[in-house]
């Protein structure tokens, strides 16, 4: 008896530990999706690809360690998309997997070791430039164009055929000698540094926002419903790859020159390597003669150039074992600070960002660079007039890294974090363990409101088709306030804003009142903005509570006990509704009509008679015959309750394979039944 509340400490800390991971864990993975849809989508990538494969690191070894939180949209589970619903969607013949990345020569000669211990054979390596562009595939059959497809999910790819047919250096017809019937070859569109010039020159002339950098520009463009407007931006393509065609000779490096002879483009500065001493010149010279090419470069792809020692390596979920992508080093210059910026978003966190003398970095004129948060801020100690270090390696966000404190001014001034918001004046506040600072006015604070209707409206929530410059042009005319006004706007009142006509006008107010009803109790809840309850929290919740009345009765205590809900969550939500603001906005929302209950074909169904009705299961690792969350539903709908953490009260864990060794021992000092896949079907069974 006195071991009781010894464990019952550890049992605790360690609820608040995996409780601390899940969220951490929620948070990564709905940043990483809106940086995938900034980047693949809306083609206007909102951090750098360092930062980015960053996140990605972050998010992949917290799921190693915690692999029973892996879930089938995480973003590791997948290949990184730029499908647009405006392209017919074509399946790729073979699956069009991403490359694993390094910044790192470490990291290069840790996988060349590899490959050479695995093969245990010599080989070579085709070492080829790394063009920073849209990656796309070209089909040709008997000689003859006939399909483009771009990435898209590595399945399925956009058919941009009639675009790519605008690419002079794509040739339509194919010639030479024992050119295959059918023939796939994949490669990379881009845009030539002097015609992205020339386009944002024009750009900027008509008042239009310039283009990023040229990827962007090229993506755009090959996405573009106008195939004028892609005609006249002068694409250009680089071709890099052939899947299949085991006729054709073993080595990818002559297959290269195979298809250049038959009149594809191919980069004619790859080179064959025959130690990693050669490898690490190759890079040594391109990441300084890089910077003479036409065309944007971002790195060096390294790959093994037999096709059936490719084959031998074999390929893990998302990127292949025999390649592995080398990116260069950020680019990093001196300018001077002259101010910062203060940005509140949606959720009230402020972020600080510098503004700078202009200075060219990688191709752009950078005047504007992230500084993170108030650490951050504090940790460069910057003044007003810093020379400082800012760093863009095809990156598009800048981040300052350094400050030459040697150059500063005797009375310059200190830059101090704000206290209170820059735009409604509020006190700021600041949760402990987390960096940023916000501001807690998130009813009545405009950038707030703002970002909050943006959000409501997005496809995953009440999917009401409007723009944030438009939702910026009905806050400006005072139309709107907030998400409930939404249901107050009419045709003819729309019409008074520049740029509407009527047709559009009454196509937005379709959308609005399509989302009365068509948006589902889980998709408005998610579109409420509370913090931490994302898409799938909020699936939880309107399972485990059918309605809002439901939700906002209960307590953090009670909250708690509901499976996947810890006690950050449960907080966050009771803390929603205690604000009457929040009240009242719920309340609106009833009184327009918007769905904010599941109908009753909608509820959980629960089997009569079940074997494990009232059973407290816990759902440990990865599974082969369903997927986790398809087993959660089966205990839901068997009668029985799901916890995330092993207790005395746990009657029974489902455990599948990388099952946490901690997890293990505590079920067995507890004498918990461990059931695998096969005894918990045979048991609901």
């Amino acid at each position: 008896m006195a071991l009781e509340p010894r464990l019952l400490a550890q049992s605790q800390l360690l609820h608040e530990m995996e409780e601390l991971v899940k969220s951490r864990i929620e948070a990564l993975r709905n940043e990483i999706h809106r940086h995938n849809y900034a980047y693949y989508v809306l083609s206007n990538p909102t951090i750098s690809d360092g930062e980015y494969d960053l996140l990605m690191k972050d998010l992949q070894d917290l799921e190693a360690e915690y692999p029973e939180f892996i879930t089938p949209d995480s973003p590791t589970q997948r290949v990184g998309s730029d499908r647009n619903q405006s392209f017919q969607q074509v399946a790729h013949r073979y699956p069009m997997l991403s490359l694993g990345n390094t910044y790192s020569y470490d990291d290069v000669r840790d996988w060349y070791e590899r490959v050479s211990k695995d093969l245990q054979e010599p080989f070579e390596i085709c070492a080829e430039l790394k063009f920073d562009g849209l990656s796309i595939s070209l089909i040709y059959e008997h000689g003859k164009f006939v399909q483009a497809l771009t990435r898209g999910d590595g399945t399925y790819g956009d058919d941009v055929t009639t675009n790519v047919r605008t690419i002079r250096s794509i040739p339509l017809v194919l010639h030479g000698d024992n050119i295959p019937a059918s023939l796939e070859v994949r490669g990379e569109v881009l845009l030539p540094i002097a015609e992205f010039e020339r386009i944002n020159a024009e750009r900027l002339t008509s008042g239009e926002t310039p283009f990023a950098n040229p990827r962007n520009a090229a993506s755009g463009t090959l996405k573009s419903l106008d195939v004028q407007v892609v005609s006249e931006r002068r694409l250009d393509a680089y071709l890099y790859y052939v899947p299949g065609q085991e006729q054709m000779d073993d080595s990818h490096y002559e297959r290269l020159q195979t298809c250049h002879r038959w009149g594809l483009k191919v980069s004619q500065e790859t080179q064959l390597c025959h130690s990693l001493d050669e490898v690490i010149a190759f890079l040594d010279k391109w990441d300084v003669a890089r910077r003479n090419l036409p065309v944007a470069t971002d790195g060096v792809v390294l790959k093994v150039n037999s096709i059936s020692q490719q084959e031998s390596l074999g390929y893990t979920a998302k990127s292949p074992r025999w390649a592995i992508a080398y990116k260069f080093a950020a680019e990093r210059v001196q300018t001077k600070l002259i101010s910062v910026d203060y940005q509140v978003g949606r959720t009230g966190a402020v972020t600080p960002v510098a503004n700078l003398e202009p200075v060219p970095i990688s191709g752009t004129i950078v005047k504007r660079a992230t500084l993170h948060n108030a650490d951050f801020v504090k940790a460069l100690d910057l003044h007003l007039g810093d020379v400082v270090s800012v760093e863009k390696g095809g990156e598009i966000i800048p981040k300052i890294i350094s400050v030459d404190v040697s150059q500063r001014d005797e009375d310059a001034e200190q830059i101090s974090f704000p206290t209170h918001c820059p735009a409604c004046g509020t006190e700021l506040s600041r949760v402990e363990g987390e960096a940023a600072y916000f501001c807690p006015n998130n009813v009545a604070c405009p950038p707030q409101q703002m970002g909050r209707v943006e959000h409501y409206c997005g496809r995953k929530a009440a999917d009401i088709r409007i723009g944030p410059e438009t939702i910026d042009l009905l806050f400006e005319e005072k139309l709107i306030e907030g998400i409930a006004d939404l249901y107050t706007l009419t045709a003819d009142r729309l019409m008074e804003l520049p740029g509407f006509q009527r047709r559009s006008a009454e196509k937005l107010i379709e959308s609005i009142e399509a989302s009365r009803t068509q948006a589902s109790f889980p998709a408005i809840l998610f579109g409420l903005g509370i913090r931490y309850v994302g898409e799938t929290v909020a699936k939880i919740l309107a399972r485990a509570y059918g309605s809002i009345e439901e939700l906002e009765a209960q307590t953090v205590e009670s909250l708690c006990a509901t499976p996947e809900i810890g006690a950050v969550i449960a907080q966050s939500i009771v803390d929603f509704f205690a604000d009457e603001r929040n009240r009242a906005l719920v309340n609106r929302l009833k009184s327009y009509g918007v769905r904010l209950a599941l109908s009753e074909d909608e509820r959980p169904s629960v089997v009569e008679g079940s074997a494990i009705a009232g059973k407290t299961f816990v759902v440990s690792g990865v599974f082969a015959v369903h997927s986790r969350d398809e087993y959660k539903a089966m205990i839901e709908q068997y009668g029985a309750k799901l916890s995330s953490s092993i207790s005395k009260k746990t009657d029974y864990i489902l455990a599948g394979d990388k099952m946490g060794p901690s997890k293990l021992a505590k079920a067995t000092e507890l004498g918990i039944t461990i059931l695998d896949e096969q005894a918990f079907l045979s048991l609901i069974n």
